[in-house]
C-alpha cells in the first residue's frame, strides 16, 4: 500500500538564485524490515526525479517533525491553525 498525501515545491522566489526542491508527504506499508506503517517525507531537487532523500518515519518520529514544525511556526508567530 502507498498512500500520496500532499506535495508541493518550496516557497523560494523565482528571481532566487536557490535550487527549487519539492516535497511529498505518503503513507506506506512497504518496509520488509519494520513490520509496520511509515510516513514517508520525500525532498527532491525539481526536474531531477528519483534523486532525492526518502525519509521513512516511524510514527513517532513523524509526530517528532511535526512538532518541530508547529515549534518553528510559533518562533515566527505563525502558530494559528489554518
Amino acid at each position: 500500500m502507498r498512500r500520496s498525501i500532499d506535495d508541493s515545491t518550496d516557497d523560494h522566489p523565482e528571481s532566487d538564485d536557490r535550487t527549487t526542491a519539492s516535497w511529498a508527504v505518503a503513507v506506506v506499508d512497504d518496509c520488509e524490515d519494520c513490520d509496520d506503517l511509515r510516513v514517508v517525507v520525500t525532498v527532491e531537487e525539481v526536474g531531477r526525479a528519483g534523486l532525492g532523500l526518502a525519509l521513512h518515519l516511524a510514527p513517532a518520529t513523524a509526530r517528532r517533525l511535526r512538532g518541530a514544525i508547529t515549534d518553528a511556526l510559533r518562533e515566527i508567530g505563525e502558530d494559528r491553525p489554518e
